[in-house]
């Protein structure tokens, strides 16, 4: 009885290859193709990044005229405070459902962090994260050997590409105080999500300030401000950011590359964005996000105002590729983030040296 069970099983197993046979060796070809891509060393072309990019500092400079037209506002909702990592609080704005894969834009943070939290050991692929601190300190550390500190009004540009894994751990300030700061994750396009990991730091005595007029303070983070160049680039995907001040009375307008999406997020008091019947007030924490269609930001600060208004204006090129994200992995496929949690867990591509490593800023938090 034994054998004729067995021998019932293999002809229906012959029959159904014969039957599907175009379907079988589609899978195992695909199958193959998968893992010797996978498991091949990639190539210095493949991963090689490009090196400069001319929508930070373009040749003809953007100015305002009577031509230009300003952009019309999209929504303004408040972000939300909550729980990230281990113990900090955040206002995230975009990267949630408000605000979902804002291309290129992935994730703002507005963080908290006070002593005793932090972000311990955790990895990344396929993006770039800008952390831009208020006040504090910040060290970071990772499993290449790289190690520092971001002071207030500094930046860190971090590329993970084809993988990295560090700790972001808050200064133990002696009056107990939170460090605060903004973190922006921004896609990498699909032919640099492979290539190698990098750190730049701008420190915030090499960021250009301008002083429009009396009313009106500018830090030309990156991009170009009222004639004013960012001193370099720091991120292989264009981003404008700009850390912009007005007292009461003060208007300000703001050229854009066109076609780029933008928004802006409210650190202190209000400000009236917009022109004409669009015109919106935002308030602090709030997030304003612009339509596509137009070339400026108008904004202002009424002359009964109580306070002075300050926020980020930041713009990013588009990407015109699918975001596939998975925690910390940001792909452009369900394929590809499955094969960066096998590389994370076989400690390979890019993760080889993630095998058995601990940082030693992130040991605090360890209990």
């Amino acid at each position: 009885m034994r054998l004729l069970s067995l021998s019932i099983s293999l002809l229906v197993a012959i029959i159904s290859i014969v039957v599907y046979r175009e379907q079988v060796f589609e899978f195992a070809t695909s199958t193959f193709d998968i893992l010797s891509s996978h498991f091949k060393e990639p190539t210095e072309e493949a991963t090689k990044p490009e090196q400069k990019s001319d929508f930070y500092n373009p040749a003809d400079k953007l100015v305002t005229t009577n031509m230009s037209v300003p952009r019309a506002i999209s929504k303004v909702f408040l972000a939300v405070e909550q729980a990230e990592g281990a113990g900090a609080r955040v206002r995230r704005s975009i990267g949630t459902p408000q605000l979902r894969n804002f291309s290129p834009f992935l994730m703002l943070d507005h963080f908290s962090i006070k002593p005793g939290a932090g972000f311990p050991d955790h990895p990344h692929r396929g993006q770039e994260t800008i952390t831009y601190l208020l006040t504090g300190g910040v060290d970071h550390e990772d499993f290449a050997g790289n190690a520092g500190t971001i002071e207030a009004g500094d930046l860190q540009f971090m590329t993970a590409g084809r993988g990295i894994m560090h700790a972001e751990m808050p200064r133990q300030n002696p009056d107990g105080s939170a460090n605060v700061g903004l973190q922006l994750w921004v896609d990498l396009p699909a032919h640099l999500k492979m290539c190698e990991p990098r750190y730049r730091d701008l420190r915030a005595k090499e960021i250009p300030n301008v002083d429009v007029d009396d009313k009106v303070h500018v830090k030309v983070i990156s991009g170009q401000s009222a004639g004013v160049d960012s001193v370099k680039d720091l991120a292989y995907t264009p981003v404008w950011i700009l850390d912009i001040e007005i007292k009461p009375g003060g208007r300000f307008v703001q050229p854009l590359p066109q076609g780029w999406n933008a928004f802006s997020y409210q650190l202190e008091g209000a400000a009236l964005f917009g022109s004409g019947e669009g015109q919106r007030r935002v308030e602090q924490y709030h997030n304003c996000v612009f339509e596509r269609e137009g070339n400026v930001v108008n904004v202002e600060v009424p002359d009964d105002a109580t306070e002075k208004a300050r926020f980020v204006l930041v713009a990013g090129q588009v990407l015109d590729q699918k975001v596939v994200q998975y925690g910390p992995f940001v792909l452009n496929s369900p394929e590809e983030v499955r094969a960066a949690l096998m590389d994370y867990q076989f400690h390979m591509n890019g993760f080889e040296r993630a095998k058995d490593w601990e940082s030693e800023i992130g040991k605090s938090m360890v209990h």
